[in-house]
């Protein structure tokens, strides 16, 4: 890929400015000394603390530690990679890129093209929108909000709006704004017939499908009169420049905040159920734009769930109840591994969608909808036994030889024999027959993956001696344990918080021990760590003491310090994330009305434990600032 010249990224630089990127997505106000303060849009706050100074052209936030230029602030709030976030930045100020040779032959894109095109149809949104509030023929438009439980604040909120039906009225204006036919046409706001140039929407109800900083690159709109020539419900802008339908998530400009500062993430499946979940109170919901969840989609949540290591997000999908929602679950469980938190799905037992729920019980039944969630392999198992006759012993093994094919598919493999022992439970059959059929097919996987060619799969660890303390789940414990061992007396001070719970694996349960039994110094110590070597007996112990001690830091940081008190933080943040999720866990088996003094008691606990571990959060990205 053509890269572009050091010079023109730094002629980006110098021209745009980072209040005006800022301000696109955060509102600023002048806090002396020529900075800017806003509320930060990366960690929930109430107290601004995300200061922007545009002499320097650089943000810092010190509630949490963000901070760049507008680059990275491009790079980190639309999840951009290095060269698109320059591209959009050069195209928005009119600044002509150059690439280094190699790049490939033929013109590049318009770099204005995409700017136009954003505004064109941040014109037409107003146009549709002011259409539908006050033009006679939108009547059934706004019936149709009415009908589905909707009130003009809900239209104006999601800027619903009506394409005139006929058929040449955008077009009109657009051109008298001095949009060019290729624009409009480009864009998928209109196309060429016999007569000439004509709206692409006529006659539909139109929700208007915006970015995450929520620009309008699209549309969508549903069919509304009888003597509509195009007979689809639906119609969605097709792709253009700025529309890829695979990337884009109807709603997330609304949801973003309120997905990251929740770790959750709600997948509905139409426009009406992310505006009925949004007015219950479940502000997570989007959904998918014409097209079925896909990587490229889940790529996009990650990004704004922080869907990594132990902080893990959930995603719950919500399927009608009929056998295309559950082909839906199926094809979601497919692609379950996309994520790294759970994901679970939300099913309305009478096969109800967001929207008709909220119509038929109320805001309350929506979100007790999302609380009822399951893990998406329990109802994916739920479904599959269902197809055999468990009061017949041939139908058990049959079921019980499927089943074990979603064991597979579960990721934290710490979860699969809790999963096999339900199996048995469900089935009314015996766990270790469970267990034998999922070995066996364990084997044949990893024979059929030898036979192709590929690489075997690792046998699972046997559950007795439990995962290998090499294993990527207890990386940052052996880093804490290597900052400990080779700068004690630097962790000293940072130890006192630390405990044997914050540890997972019993190798460095058990060196901790051997640790706090001999006390860190106070200063270097050449004789500390021998006299630690000599008190450990247990030739595992000392194998992973003795690579503790010279493996190097996965830093190539130049403050040790620093280092050491970022990896320790890690390490306690990581237990609060495990509590958080052990508080979830427990919450969502608890009826908020039946137990609501245990319901309440727990949900303090999970709101201190969050502020807890964001508090840890800070202390890392603390330490990391001062390398």
């Amino acid at each position: 890929m053509a890269r572009i010249k050091d010079e023109d990224i730094q002629l980006v630089r110098e021209r745009v400015r980072i209040d005006e990127v800022v301000e696109q997505y955060v509102t600023l106000r002048n806090a002396g000394g020529g900075a800017r303060k806003g509320l930060c849009p990366f960690h929930d706050e109430k107290t601004p603390s995300f200061n922007v100074r545009p002499a320097q052209g650089f943000y810092h936030c010190f509630g949490c530690g963000a901070g760049g230029d507008s680059i990275k602030f491009l790079m980190e709030i639309e999840g951009l990679g290095f060269a698109e976030a320059v591209e959009r930045l050069a195209g928005k100020y009119g600044i002509q890129l150059r690439y280094d040779e190699g790049a490939p032959v033929g013109p590049r894109r318009d770099p204005g093209q995409r700017q136009r095109l954003l505004e064109a149809h941040r014109l037409a949104a107003e146009f549709y929108h002011e259409a539908l509030m006050v033009a006679p023929e939108a009547q059934p438009g706004r019936q149709f909000v009415t009908d589905r439980g909707f009130d003009r604040a809900a239209a104006e909120m999601f800027s619903m709006g009506w394409a005139p039906r006929g058929g040449e009225a955008l077009v009109a204006h657009l051109k008298s704004k001095g949009f060019s036919d290729e624009d409009l046409i480009v864009g998928g706001l209109a196309a060429r017939g016999q007569r000439g140039l004509y709206d692409k929407f006529r006659g539909r109800l139109l929700w208007p499908i915006k970015e995450i900083s929520g620009e309008v690159i699209g549309f969508g709109a549903r069919r509304m009169l009888e003597d509509d020539r195009i007979e689809a419900k639906y119609l969605n802008t097709s792709e253009t420049p700025i529309y890829k339908k695979s990337h884009v998530l109807y709603g997330i400009d609304l949801a973003r905040r309120a997905i990251s500062s929740r770790s959750q993430a709600v997948i509905v499946e139409g426009y009406t159920d992310v505006m009925a979940c949004h007015q219950a109170g479940v502000t997570t919901a989007v959904a998918t734009c014409g097209t079925a969840f896909g990587e490229d989609h889940a790529r996009v949540l990650r990004r704004i769930l922080l869907d990594h290591d132990a902080f893990h997000g959930e995603v719950i999908f919500t399927f009608d109840g009929d056998e295309a929602g559950q082909r839906a679950a199926m094809k979601a469980f497919a692609g379950d591994e996309q994520f790294a938190g759970q994901t679970y799905v939300a099913v309305e037992p009478r096969g109800m969608d967001p929207c008709d729920l909220r119509m038929a019980d109320g805001d309350a039944a929506v979100r007790e909808l999302v609380a009822s969630r399951v893990p998406l392999y329990r109802f994916v198992l739920d479904n599959t036994l269902t197809r055999y006759d468990l009061d017949r012993g041939d139908q058990r093994v049959d079921a019980i030889r499927e089943a074990v094919r979603l064991a597979r598919a579960i990721r934290d493999k710490s979860k699969v024999d809790e999963f096999l022992r339900e199996i048995a439970s469900r089935v009314g059959a015996d766990v270790d027959q469970v267990r034998q059929e999922f070995k066996a097919a364990q084997g044949a996987a990893r024979a059929s993956a030898s036979n192709a060619g590929a690489p075997p799969a690792p046998a699972p660890s046997a559950a007795a001696s439990g995962p290998s303390f090499g294993a990527p789940q207890f990386a940052d414990e052996r880093e804490a344990l290597k900052a400990i061992v080779q700068f004690p007396h630097l962790a000293k001070p940072l130890a006192d918080d630390i405990g044997e719970n914050d540890f997972t694996h019993p190798i460095a349960q058990e060196l901790w021990r051997r640790i706090e039994q001999r006390g860190l110094p106070d200063a270097p110590d050449p004789s500390w760590l021998p006299g630690l070597s000599d008190s450990v007996t247990d030739d595992a112990l000392r194998r992973v003491l003795g690579v503790a001690a010279v493996e190097p830091l996965h830093s190539s940081e130049r403050s040790t310090q620093a280092v050491v008190a970022a990896v320790l933080a890690r390490l306690q943040e990581l237990t609060v994330a495990r509590r958080i999720v052990e508080v979830k866990s427990r919450l969502q088996r608890t009826n908020p009305v039946e137990q609501a003094e245990t319901y309440n008691r727990m949900f303090g606990e999970l709101v201190a434990l969050e502020q807890q571990r964001r508090d840890f959060r800070e202390r890392v990205i603390g330490a990391m600032e001062q390398l």
